[in-house]
């Protein structure tokens, strides 16, 4: 019932912006067009200061950019952004990656923001591309606006908006391992006063993982009313159903990544895919006091469901059959059932004045958020191994050299059946003031009081249970700008923050947060005509209270580990001469751990100075793109390199990935001002390589060759 009424809720507002889609098209009977009212919205938490002036790294990825490259998914965007390593993504199931070295809860997606609003919180799957406007990479100290984050950095979504000219697109793409993806995207005048947009897109996925298949339906519709000049009201909905089987990858057999083909399934293809629904709605007023000041007023809403079974290989040595025989990996079985709600309130004022000579640009909020997340796991597991005894069905093995599926063990165990809530206000106030027309300064802070419920539904409640944890911080960040030259800005930023640690310690108190501070200094280039603009960066972070094993107390952790990333990013968007774009980026990460502790998963001994997982040192992006003129129409031929050094593997043992380079090729041509054609090929050379790991019985590998071509017409 749940999911049938969300169905029918996403299926009415879809069919309802269908339904007015033609009227946007009408015209007066007596042929005048009417007025066609322009409507700019604005970005909560980040006022009108020019990105050439403020004080830290920020990285744009257009829309149009990603369409160019055939990209569909958040995670193939962040492969274009300096200082983004992926992470393991639990299964294929949720984005995961870290910022400058900085990963947060592994038990949790990536946090990500969409419009300004918490985009990665519950279990909504990995995030379309199909109705992005651009990606905003806002790197560096941002606990002080946006609270509770990775010191690393924050991403931010911009979705498509209602618009009151009247377009659309189509567009649809096939290619290899059965690939199939057809998307849509409508927006025009109702009224001279309402506008209206729908985003929306369907894929059927094959996959070149032996048995995986993969479907998903997205829709995104928008209304956005202008109630007065100065006044206007948006609402987005958002709507996704996707359908991913759970899949850990292959495995490192006696250390050996290569001992079976990257297209071994080592789960069972009876588990049926993952279900994920998500249904959320986003409301933003704005209301332009003057021509300094405006006020924003926003509110979401979201529900996410998780729910299906897996089977996965077992990490714990005494369990796993595969360190002994070489051939037979004993697998555990899952089944889990998640929900969350998480619901937003915020509110914020912007503008400037003067005091004298002096200018201010300022910017002050208040947000309310409650979070409620509903997990119940169940598992089978098998039971202690001794070389030399016999393989049954107890450790529910697999042959990784020859597998045969269909034992599907019976998860009898509760693992987890918790239920928690989050509830968290804040205020924040930033203040950027011009002392001369080069000099600018910025000071700010963010206040939070934040509390956690936690409810273990699998014992007896009592004075410990449900456990609950109050805490309140601040979040205070400076920076200064110096404009040498009309082209060319200095600036250095210094931030506090937190994010909140899940689970509990062996007494039964919720963990600390982890804290961290954020030093950044950087220079940023943008030419007089806008062709072209550079950053480069420089940053020293550290991280507090971060989860570790309990010596004393097994299965338990503490919150007293730390950790520390330094590093320099470059990135360069030009267009240059002769009709040719170049995109570059280049990041050098040096992510660690600052002093010894015990890994919280298996408690094995973490030294100062071992690296943090899945966090190469070296990343780099280049590509080159030609546009020219071909018959009646125009062409566009380019190619690009992504390079990725080696990373660790695994916590705690000498085991790492290797370095990759990938190489992409895509061509396309436009025979009329509407029509385009293209074809793209990743991996070129059809390297084989891992693109991230949680151990070596869960390694991830990448994608071979792919060719997909793609048809659009845009009206």
């Amino acid at each position: 019932m749940y999911v049938t009424n969300r169905f029918r809720l996403a299926l009415a507002a879809t069919a309802a912006c269908v339904a007015l889609a033609p009227v946007a098209t009408a015209q007066p009977a007596n042929g005048a067009v009417e007025e066609i009212i322009v409507v700019g919205q604005r970005q909560a938490y980040r006022g009108d200061v020019p990105l050439k002036e403020t004080p830290q790294a920020i990285q744009v990825l257009d829309g149009a950019l990603l369409q160019d490259l055939g990209i569909t998914k958040l995670e193939g965007a962040l492969e274009l952004a300096s200082g983004i390593a992926k992470q393991n993504n639990f299964g294929g199931l949720w984005d995961s990656f870290a910022v400058r070295g900085f990963a947060g809860d592994e038990n949790f997606p990536s946090g990500f923001l969409v419009n300004g609003f918490n985009g990665g919180r519950g279990y909504g799957g990995p995030r379309d591309a199909s109705n992005v406007e651009r990606i905003e990479v806002l790197k560096g100290p941002n606990s002080a606006l946006f609270g509770r984050g990775e010191p690393g950095g924050t991403v931010n979504i911009i979705t498509r908006k209602p618009e009151f000219k009247t377009k659309g697109s189509v567009a649809a793409s096939a290619g290899s391992y059965d690939t199939y993806r057809v998307e849509g995207d409508i927006t025009g005048p109702v009224t001279q006063s309402i506008a209206i947009r729908l985003n929306a897109a369907y894929e059927d996925a094959g996959s070149f993982r032996d048995t995986i298949d993969s479907k998903k339906i997205v829709a995104s519709p928008s209304i956005l009313a202008v109630l007065t000049e100065g006044t206007t009201l948006s609402y987005e909905m958002e709507y996704v159903d996707q359908k991913v089987p759970f899949d850990r990858g292959i495995v490192a057999v006696n250390g050996d990544l290569g001992a079976i083909p990257r297209s071994r399934f080592l789960g069972e293809p009876g588990d049926g895919p993952i279900e994920i629904d998500v249904l959320g709605h986003q409301v933003q007023l704005q209301h332009d006091l003057n021509d300094d000041w405006a006020l924003l007023l926003g509110g979401s809403y979201k529900e996410t469901s998780f729910e299906g079974f897996s089977t996965e290989a077992e990490l714990a040595g005494g369990r796993q059959t595969l360190n002994s025989t070489n051939q037979f990996l004993s697998r555990q079985r899952r089944q889990r059932d998640y929900d969350t709600e998480h619901g937003v309130v915020r509110g914020e004022l912007s503008g400037s004045f003067a005091t004298g000579a002096f200018t201010h640009n300022l910017i002050v909020g208040a947000d309310w958020d409650k979070f409620t997340i509903d997990t119940l796991q169940r598992r089978y597991r098998p039971p202690a191994y001794t070389a030399g005894r016999p393989i049954t069905t107890a450790n529910n093995a697999i042959d990784v050299f020859n597998p045969v599926y269909g034992n599907l063990a019976t998860p009898n165990a509760v693992l987890t059946n918790t239920h928690e809530v989050q509830d968290a206000w804040g205020i924040y106030l930033q203040d950027q003031i011009d002392i001369t027309e080069n000099f600018k300064i910025r000071f700010g802070g963010r206040y939070d009081d934040f509390k956690r419920n936690l409810r273990d539904n699998a014992v007896a409640l009592s004075a410990t249970n449900p456990k609950v944890r109050s805490y309140t911080e601040f979040s205070p960040q400076g920076g200064v700008v110096y404009n040498a030259t009309d082209e060319i800005s200095l600036y250095a930023s210094y931030g506090k923050g937190f994010r909140p640690n899940s689970g509990s310690a062996a007494n039964g108190t919720l963990f600390e947060p982890e804290k961290s501070k954020s030093y950044e200094v950087g220079a940023k280039y943008e030419s007089e005509d806008g062709t072209l603009n550079s950053t480069v960066s420089l940053f020293t972070m550290k991280k507090t209270n971060v989860l570790t094993a309990d010596p004393v107390n097994a299965g338990f952790s503490m919150a007293v580990g730390s950790a520390r990333s330094k590093g320099v990013e470059f990135d360069l968007n030009a267009k240059l001469p002769a009709d040719t774009r170049l995109f570059v980026t280049y990041a050098y990460t040096d992510a660690e751990v600052a002093e010894d502790f015990l890994d919280p998963n298996f408690s094995l001994p973490i030294r100062e100075g071992d690296p943090l997982i899945n966090v190469p040192k070296h990343t780099a992006n280049l590509m080159l793109f030609k546009d020219f003129e071909l018959g009646e129409g125009t062409a566009s031929l380019g190619g690009g390199i992504n390079h990725v050094s080696k990373r660790l593997g695994e916590t705690g043992v000498n085991f790492y990935l290797p370095s990759y380079t990938l190489v992409k090729v895509q061509a396309s041509y436009e025979p009329t001002e509407q029509m385009k054609l293209s074809v793209d090929v990743n991996n070129l050379f059809d390297k084989r390589y891992y693109a991230s790991s949680y151990a070596r019985l869960w390694v991830a590998p990448g994608t071979p060759r792919t060719v997909t071509g793609r048809v659009s017409y845009n009206f």
